[in-house]
C-alpha cells in the first residue's frame, strides 16, 4: 500500500513539476514507490494461491505484465502527442487510485505478531547496500559504452560494498538481507541464471531499434510495433507456462526456456539482413517465449522455496537479481554491440557493421544462457546430492 500511495503521490508531482530538477526528483521517488510494489508482489501471489498453483499464478503474473510492456510505449508515445509530455504522469492518479483500494480491500493483511518478526531496521545494511547499488549503476552506465579509470574505480568501489555489506549482513542481529534464505540449495544459482537471462533479454532492447531502423529503415512507429512482438509473445505464453509448471515441475520447464533463448540467440547469431524482417522478427519471438517459460518456472521455484515468513525479502533478493542484469546487459551487451558496429556512433554506421554488431552481440548473449543452462544443471546436481545427504 505503501509503495502504491508514493508512486501515485510522485506522479502528480511529477505531472506538475515546473523544473527538470523537480521533474528528476520525482522520477527517482516514483522508482522509490515501484521498487516496493514490485519487490513484493511475487510474495503476495504466493501468499495468495494453493502450493500447487503457484506456478499459474505466476504465469499469469508474467501475462499482464508483458501486456503492460507492449502497451506502455505506444500508449505513452499517444498521449504525449495529443495531451503532452504531463499527461503521462497524470494517468497514473486514477489508476494508482484504483489499485490503492483494490490492494487495501483484496490483500491480505500481516497479522500483528508476524509484523513484528519481521521489523528488523537493518540500517546498517541499507547504509551499505545502497551506495553499492548506485556505485554499480554508475559503473555499468557512464561513459557511453566505454570503459574507463572511472568506472573501474566506481566497480571496485561497488565490489568492496558488497564485501562489507555480506559481512555486516552476517553479523547483524536483525540483517536487511537474512542469511539464512541462502539456505535454500538452489537459490544462489536461480539468482544468477535471473541475472543473466535480464541481461540477455535487455540486449533486444539494446539492439533492436538500430538494426530494425538502420538495416530495413523501419521509421519509429513500425519500429515500436515490430518490438512489440516480443511482449505480446510472451503475454500469450504466460499462462500456458504457468500451467506447464503446475503439471511438470519447474526444473523441466526451466530447462526448456533456457534451450529456447539459446536456439533465438543462435538464429540471431547467423542472421542477415536478406532474411528481411520476419527474419528477425521470428528468433526473437522463440527467444521471448523461452523467457516466458524461464522466468515462470524459475520464479515459482525461488518462492515455493522461500523459508516461511521471508517471501517478501526472497522476492526483493530476486528482483534485485533481474534489475542487476538488466543494468549489466545494457551496458556490457550494449558495449559489444557499439564496438562491433565499428566502435563510432551507431547512427551513422552502415548496413553491415550494424548487422555485424547484432550478430556478434547475440553470439555473446547465446553464450551467457549457454553459462545459465550450466549453472541450472550444477545447482541441479547439488541440490540432488544435498537431498541425498538429509535423506
Amino acid at each position: 500500500l505503501a509503495g502504491i500511495a508514493i508512486f501515485t503521490a510522485a506522479s502528480f508531482v511529477g505531472g506538475s513539476a515546473s523544473s527538470f530538477w523537480l521533474l528528476v526528483a520525482a522520477r527517482g521517488v516514483q522508482g522509490v514507490g515501484a521498487a516496493a510494489m514490485m519487490a513484493l508482489t511475487l510474495a503476495v501471489v504466493r501468499g495468495s494461491v494453493s502450493p500447487d498453483r503457484i506456478g499459474s499464478a505466476m504465469g499469469l503474473l508474467g501475462t499482464t505484465s508483458a501486456i503492460g510492456t507492449a502497451l506502455g510505449p505506444s500508449l505513452g508515445g499517444l498521449l504525449i502527442a495529443v495531451f503532452g509530455w504531463r499527461s503521462i504522469f497524470f494517468l497514473n492518479l486514477p489508476l494508482g487510485l484504483a489499485a490503492f483500494l483494490l490492494a487495501r480491500r483484496h490483500l491480505p493483511i500481516d497479522p500483528p505478531a508476524a509484523r513484528r518478526a519481521g521489523s528488523g531496521s537493518g540500517l546498517a545494511g541499507a547504509f551499505l547496500l545502497i551506495p553499492t547499488l548506485v556505485a554499480y549503476a554508475l559503473a555499468m552506465t557512464l561513459g557511453r559504452g566505454s570503459f574507463g579509470p572511472t568506472n573501474v574505480a566506481l566497480l571496485g568501489a561497488a565490489g568492496l560494498g558488497a564485501g562489507l555489506f555480506a559481512l555486516a549482513e552476517t553479523r547483524a542481529t536483525a540483517p536487511l538481507v537474512d542469511p539464512s534464505i541462502f539456505r535454500h540449495p538452489t537459490l544462489g544459482a536461480r539468482l544468477a541464471m535471473t541475472a543473466l537471462v535480464s541481461a540477455v533479454v535487455m540486449a533486444t532492447l539494446v539492439v533492436g531499434p538500430f538494426y530494425l531502423s538502420i538495416c530495413f529503415g523501419l521509421d519509429a512507429a513500425a519500429v515500436g510495433l515490430v518490438l512489440s512482438i516480443g511482449p505480446a509473445a510472451v503475454a500469450l505464453c504466460g499462462v500456458p507456462a504457468g500451467r506447464a509448471v503446475d503439471r511438470l515441475g519447474a526444473g523441466p520447464v526451466t530447462a526448456a526456456g533456457l534451450l529456447a533463448m539459446t536456439g533465438g540467440c543462435s538464429v540471431l547469431f547467423v542472421s542477415k539482413p536478406s532474411a528481411g524482417v520476419p527474419g528477425y522478427v521470428a528468433p526473437i519471438v522463440l527467444l521471448t517465449v523461452g523467457y516466458a517459460l524461464f522466468q515462470t518456472a524459475n520464479n515459482t521455484a525461488v518462492l515455493a522455496g522461500a523459508p516461511a515468513g521471508l517471501g517478501g525479502l526472497v522476492s526483493g533478493v530476486l528482483t534485485l537479481s533481474r534489475n542487476l542484469g538488466l543494468v549489466t546487459g545494457a551496458s556490457f551487451l550494449g558495449a559489444v554491440f557499439a564496438w562491433a558496429s565499428g566502435g563510432g556512433e551507431i547512427t551513422s554506421a552502415g548496413v553491415g557493421a550494424v548487422a555485424h554488431g547484432m550478430r556478434s552481440t547475440f553470439g555473446v548473449a547465446a553464450l551467457l544462457i549457454l553459462l545459465a543452462l550450466a549453472i541450472w544443471g550444477l545447482g541441479g546436481a547439488k541440490a540432488a546430492r544435498r537431498l541425498r545427504s538429509e535423506g
